[in-house]
């Protein structure tokens, strides 16, 4: 796959990844009981802390989006989302338990998003 081509992707499954994050969030927000529920996770008191843990990642997501305008120019924020993303997955996986589902989705995100950064940012340094 050429150089372009996986910045492209890689660009696509940010934004994909971004969206998804605020959907996810918005939802743990204003439903947080059903939420928990839904994944068979105690319910947290005071539901204050869950729903700033949603809100949090909607301002991770923010962050996220310079690497997916230009992953070149913004090399760093871009290999610093991909950091991220597994972060999260160590993370949930050191929790384990039920907790597992959030790391499980970081990760599906991540993978594609750390083979193709590698893929892209290789072949751009290779042209330049």
């Amino acid at each position: 796959m050429q150089s372009q081509a996986c910045l492209t992707w890689f660009r696509r499954i940010m934004w994909l990844g971004i969206v998804a994050n605020i959907v996810v969030a918005v939802i743990s927000i204003a439903a947080t009981p059903t939420v928990l529920e839904f994944l068979q996770l105690p319910l947290a008191q005071p539901l204050v802390w869950p729903r700033f843990a949603a809100f949090l990642l909607i301002l991770l997501s923010i962050f996220y989006i310079p690497s997916a305008l230009n992953p070149v120019r913004n090399r760093f924020a871009a290999i610093f989302a991909v950091v991220c993303r597994f972060g999260g997955v160590i993370f949930f996986l050191i929790v384990g338990g039920g907790y597992i589902v959030f790391g499980l989705f970081d990760f599906v995100f991540g993978l594609p998003q750390a083979i193709l950064l590698a893929l892209g940012l290789r072949g751009a340094r290779v042209q330049r």
